[in-house]
């Protein structure tokens, strides 16, 4: 008797930039971003990276210096935020 092969599924990759649409929309995802880091720089980095490729400013080619960041995050109308451990 012969087996049925099972094909592998191939799946989308999900990019969240393309769901972030409004800016109240981009500053939740960041501000959640922040809070669920535990720390971690490289993950807001990467949200921050996710909000600036939704707004269409940055190319993602490069990494952005810190007044690229403050002016992708004023036009979006968006804050950055700091709070203690």
């Amino acid at each position: 008797m012969r087996r049925a092969v099972k094909k592998k599924s191939e799946l989308e990759a999900f990019d969240v930039a393309t769901h972030l649409r409004m800016p109240e929309e981009m500053a939740a995802y960041l501000d959640a971003c922040i809070v669920e880091s535990d720390g971690d720089s490289s993950f807001i980095a990467k949200a921050r990276g996710d909000t600036a490729r939704a707004y269409r400013a940055l190319s993602g080619a490069r990494s952005p210096d810190f007044a690229t960041i403050l002016k992708v995050a004023r036009a979006l109308g968006v804050q950055l935020h700091a709070s203690a451990a």
